[in-house]
């Protein structure tokens, strides 16, 4: 009797963890990939593209530019306010990034000189 239960018990954890996969791979499907700046990619006069967007913690951005001319900053509110990568900030330099949306404010700047005064960077809230 101790052995069927030993089996029940191995059953009813294998179908918890096949229900705990499937939740994982259904919220996986839900995430969506943006290109940021759509067909122009990430260049000046970033401020409208997240209109009319939802975004959700576990989506993709995905930053295409010209690595020898522009970076992708990762900052805070005021980094991004202040067109500032106060040092340890994360800089991506590939010039096809993609960067996983963390849950609430998510804050991106082009650190090249003169480029975020320009308008080369975006604020992204995640729910």
């Amino acid at each position: 009797m101790a052995q069927g239960s030993g089996s029940a018990s191995r059953a009813t954890a294998a179908l918890g963890l096949a229900l705990l996969l499937c939740l994982l791979l259904a919220h996986a499907a839900e995430a969506a990939t943006y290109t940021v700046g759509d067909s122009g990619g990430w260049t000046f006069n970033m401020a409208s593209w997240t209109r009319g967007k939802r975004f959700r913690a576990g989506d993709v951005l995905v930053f295409r530019y010209s690595p020898s001319v522009h970076n992708v900053v990762a900052v805070s509110a005021a980094g991004y306010n202040g067109c500032s990568a106060p040092g340890g900030s994360r800089t991506y330099t590939s010039g096809n990034d993609r960067i996983t949306l963390a849950r609430g404010n998510n804050y991106f700047i082009c650190s090249i000189a003169g480029h975020c005064q320009a308008g080369m960077k975006i604020a992204v809230v995640a729910a």
